[in-house]
């Protein structure tokens, strides 16, 4: 069987990241540039990243062992052509999309990707507080199609570092808009900050891993405007820097949820793959219900990007 041995791509960007972000810092604690950093915050960020890099050492061999083995059954082997990579890249920046777009609308899949949407800031370190869970959640299984397409695991993991790297750089308040071509096709500091973003319009937008287009092809495009500036965070924050609490916290409640008394077997099942906010008896908000609250609250605000139309929003109780 074919074995690979290419650059760990993130690995070799970790100087650029520590340098970025002292840099970032720098500009933002002189008053050069836009944002804000917490030390606290900051620190568990860094612990979050240092979590998920040991994480992948000790468990990313684990699904990656897994696609090796679908390898054997393949329809084509398409080799190592530079245009292979390029069709790697764009294919998997289209499975990251969707990927990240289940990790916003089935809450079991939430509970790893939650903690790095946890900080209440956004800087360049926002970007390393990622999740020790992600194997547990078994979305993996979005590469088998790539696989069987004849793209080799080792392929996919080297391309998908590239898309790692982008999205560290977009993680910032210091580069407002940039140019409108590159707007509208790529990812950039100003569709992300939307993607982080608490504000009823922001919610479920913008997954984009490097390519903007997939959300514009695919309806979940919204564009940061001035009058309504990003509150960063989750609904309901979690008011805590313990690194263990930020990792581990929404299992708990999927638990405290799904073992509660007098549930029905549905019920239980749809607190593990409704959206988040989700309750059996309507009793917590999702994004829906807040975004339907907020053109209650702004009628002239219905139908723009993000938001539902007044026909669709229900009148209040």
């Amino acid at each position: 069987m074919e074995t690979y041995d290419f650059p760990k791509v993130t690995e070799l960007a970790i100087p650029f990241f520590v340098i970025a972000i002292l840099i970032e810092l720098w500009l933002v604690r002189t008053g050069r540039a836009k944002g804000e950093f917490e030390t606290r915050d900051t620190l568990t960020s860094l612990m979050m990243g240092t979590g998920n890099v040991v994480a992948g050492i000790l468990l990313g061999v684990v699904s990656y062992t897994a696609l090796v083995w679908v390898w054997q059954f393949r329809f084509f082997d398409l080799g190592l052509s530079i245009w292979v990579f390029i069709a790697a890249f764009l294919l998997d920046d289209l499975r990251y999309y969707w990927y990240h777009r289940i990790a916003h609308r089935v809450r079991w899949v939430w509970a790893e990707h939650v903690n790095h949407h946890s900080s209440q800031h956004y800087n360049l370190s926002t970007a390393l507080r990622q999740s020790w869970t992600g194997l547990f959640t078994g979305m993996f299984i979005l590469q088998v199609p790539l696989v069987l397409l004849g793209l080799h695991p080792a392929v996919i993991a080297f391309v998908f570092g590239f898309n790692l790297v982008w999205q560290f750089w977009i993680h910032t308040e210091t580069i407002g808009k940039m140019w409108g071509w590159f707007e509208f096709v790529f990812n950039t500091p100003s569709h992300h900050r939307v993607h982080h973003a608490t504000n009823p319009r922001y919610l479920d937008a913008n997954y984009a891993g490097t390519l903007i287009i997939w959300d514009r092809m695919f309806g979940t495009f919204v564009e940061e405007l001035e009058e309504d500036r990003p509150r960063y965070g989750i609904v309901k924050n979690l008011g805590t820097f313990n690194p263990l609490k930020v990792a581990f916290h929404e299992y708990v409640g999927i638990s405290r949820d799904v073992f509660s008394p007098g549930l029905t077997l549905r019920q239980r099942l749809n607190y593990l793959i409704k959206p988040p906010g989700w309750s059996h008896d309507g009793s917590r908000d999702t994004s829906e219900s807040l975004k339907a609250a907020y053109v209650r609250r702004n009628p002239g605000e219905a139908g723009k990007p993000g938001l539902p139309t007044s026909e669709n929003v229900q009148p209040a109780e």
